[in-house]
This record gives C-alpha cells, structure tokens and sequence, in this order.
C-alpha cells in the first residue's frame, strides 16, 4: 500500500518551496551492481568534481538551497551536513563513496548526480502515514553506523513512532538489509526549480536498471 506523506505546515512556513519527491517500489536487495559502479565512476564522479570545482560544494545548485533551508530551521548546515552535500565532499576529495547494497547505492547515485538528499527506507519498518516536518528539541535517534544523532532542527521523515530519517543521516530502524523487498525512497527538495521532476525521471530509471525495482509508483508531495 502506497505510504501517505505529508509536509508540516509550520517547515512550509518557513521555507514554501519545501518539496519531497516520492518513489515506491518492490525489489530484492543485492549486493553490488558492477555496471552501476563502472557509471558512477567513469561519469558521476567527473560530473561531482566538476561542479566543486565551477561552484564550490556550497554553492552547487539544488545543495545551496538545502543550506539556506537549514538556516531558517535554525541548524547549522556546516556542523549537519546535508546527505548530497557530504557525499559529493567525499568525492571532491578523491574519498569515493562507500558500496553498501544495490539499493542505497542507486539512493547515492540519484543525490549525487541531483544534489539533493535521497534517503531509502525499508516499506514493513515504518507506518503507512509519514510527516516530514523539523526535529523537535530533545528529539535524538540511532544513526546508521553512528551513535545518538541530534535531529532538533533537522528536516525530519517521521511516523507516529517517531523519525525514522532526515536529509542529513537516517536512522537504523528502517535502513535498507538484504530483507528488505519493498523500499519507499524520498528525495528532499527546497528549491523552487523543476530539478525534482528530473531526479525521480531518471531516479525511476536507475532503480530499475540497477536495482531491480519493479512496480515501481512516484510522486511528489508539495
């Protein structure tokens, strides 16, 4: 069943052109697409190092508008990096990204080559009704391969359970695992452009190709 997502009223007050790109699909978990990581490497990776190099990481489109977004939710967006942001950093510093699984790895892909933040969770570990909306003072939850992670302040995906992800660093509770074979991806916007619309073009496309998604529904939450 197609997960409900919404936007708080209160994150759209303080940044209106807050979008969330949305993409649901079946699949089966693999280890490593070879014909993914020859792509990333050979084109995406030139692609990155190019942009740091005509903009600065901080000025390249789609991640500068997720910057100045964290600025009105009153997070310092050089302290809590924006996920695209710190992945495309790696890259400019000839770091590489990590190989995870066919799914997060076609999730880096689509961030990297968009530069908006893209987070993949798991359909069976969340609630069918999601909110994204700010971190609320106190709020915490264990990072995937981190500690307690501080979300007060950070654009958060929550469910009535609590956050489950943010545009910074996900949580472990619906991380993506082998046993994963329905996965909800959301890509979060706060540009007032039509780069979203493209992201989950050929978001949809890499998924398929790489990640064997099938039955695979979009859309964007605005």
């Amino acid at each position: 069943m197609r997960k409900n997502i919404s936007i708080d009223k209160e994150m759209k007050a303080l940044w209106p052109p807050v979008r969330v790109g949305c993409m649901q699909y079946k699949v089966k978990v693999e280890k490593k697409s070879e014909e993914l990581w020859k792509y990333l490497k050979k084109d995406i990776y030139k692609q990155a190092r190019d942009a740091v190099f005509d903009y600065g990481v901080n000025e390249i489109p789609n991640i500068r508008e997720s910057r100045a977004a964290y600025k009105a939710f009153g997070k310092d967006p050089s302290r809590y990096r924006v996920s695209s942001e710190a992945l495309i950093r790696r890259i400019g510093q000839g770091k590489g990204l990590y190989e995870v699984n066919t799914v997060v790895d076609a999730n880096n892909l689509i961030s990297v080559e968009s530069g908006f933040s893209v987070g993949s969770y798991d359909a069976s570990r969340i609630d069918d009704e999601l909110i994204f909306r700010i971190g609320r003072e106190g709020e915490t939850y264990k990072g995937i391969g981190k500690d307690e992670i501080k979300i007060d302040a950070l654009p958060v995906i929550a469910d009535g359970r609590g956050p489950i992800g943010s545009s910074t660093s996900d949580s472990e509770r619906a991380m993506i695992t082998p046993e994963a074979s329905e996965v909800l991806t959301l890509i979060y916007s706060f540009s007032d452009n039509s780069d979203l619309e493209k992201a989950l073009e050929y978001g949809k496309r890499y998924m398929e190709k790489y990640a064997g998604a099938a039955e695979v529904e979009i859309w964007i939450v605005e």
